[in-house]
C-alpha cells in the first residue's frame, strides 16, 4: 500500500520538505513549531534531532530488540547509534536532507513514508515511533495498525507520547516563526492513555512505559509472541 493510496502521502510529504524544516535541518538548529488552526505552536527540538543522542534516547535504545526501523527519523541520530552498536537498523523519512544527513552520518535511511512500500515488511523485531511521530497522518489507529504490519508477530513498538493526558486531532503547518510557512497537514498528539486506548483497538499489547526527564514512553507488543524472539 502507498501512501498516496490512503490520502496521506502529498500533504505530508510537501509539508516535510517545506523550506522552514529543510533550513532548519540545514542549520541544525531552530527556531521550528508546529503551528495549529487557531495560531497557538508547538515547539520542535531541532537542535536534539540534529544532535548526537542523549541518556534519554538511550533509554530507547536500550531497549531495541534485534533489527529496528525507525519511522520519521529526521536526520538519523538513533539509526546511526544503534549501527554504532552493530545492530541493523533503518530509518525512513519524508524529507530528502534529513535522509541524506542521516546516511551521511553512518546510519541507513530511505526517503519514503512509512506507508510506502518497505524493506523487510513484517519482519522487523522493533519500531520506533519517536519525537512525536505518533502523530504522522493524524490517525494514529491507522499509523499502528501500519507498523503493526512491520513487524514480526511479538514484535515490540516503542512510542514516545505527549508528556501529558491529551488526544488531539489537528491541522498544523511547519512555521520558523519568522514569516516561513509550510503548507498545512494532519498531525495529532496523544498522551499515554489515548495511546494506550489506540493501540488496543489496532492489535497491540501494552509492555510497559517509563518516564525521564520529562519525556513519556510506552513499550508496545504486537499480539502474542508466535515467533522466536529476536
Amino acid at each position: 500500500m502507498s501512501a498516496t493510496g490512503i490520502g496521506v502521502a502529498q500533504e505530508e510529504a510537501t509539508a516535510w520538505r517545506c523550506d522552514p524544516y529543510t533550513d532548519a535541518l540545514a542549520s541544525g538548529r531552530g527556531p521550528l513549531f508546529l503551528r495549529r488552526a487557531d495560531g497557538s505552536v508547538l515547539p520542535l527540538d531541532v537542535e536534539r534531532w540534529c544532535g548526537g543522542i542523549d541518556t534519554v534516547d538511550a533509554t530507547v535504545l536500550d531497549r531495541c530488540e534485534g533489527s529496528t526501523l525507525d519511522v520519521g527519523c529526521g536526520p538519523g541520530r538513533l539509526v546511526r547509534a544503534l549501527a554504532e552498536r552493530g545492530r541493523t537498523a533503518l530509518g525512513v523519512d519524508l524529507n530528502p536532507l534529513a535522509v541524506a544527513h542521516a546516511n551521511a552520518s553512518g546510519g541507513r535511511a530511505l526517503c519514503r513514508s512509512a506507508f510506502d512500500p518497505l524493506p523487510d515488511e513484517g519482519g522487523w523485531c522493533t519500531a520506533l515511533l519517536i519525537d512525536g511521530n505518533i502523530g504522522i497522518g493524524g490517525a494514529p489507529e491507522r499509523l499502528l495498525a501500519r507498523v503493526r504490519d512491520l513487524v514480526r508477530p511479538g514484535g515490540l513498538l516503542i512510542a514516545e507520547t505527549a508528556p501529558d493526558d491529551v488526544c488531539e486531532r489537528m491541522t498544523v503547518r511547519v512555521t520558523d516563526g519568522r514569516g516561513g510557512v509550510g503548507a498545512p497537514f494532519p498531525w495529532a498528539r496523544l498522551g499515554l492513555p489515548a495511546l494506550l486506548e489506540a493501540a488496543e483497538r489496532s492489535g497491540w499489547c501494552a509492555d510497559g512505559s517509563w518516564r525521564v526527564r520529562g519525556r513519556l514512553f510506552a513499550a508496545l507488543r504486537s499480539g502474542p509472541e508466535v515467533a522466536p524472539p529476536c
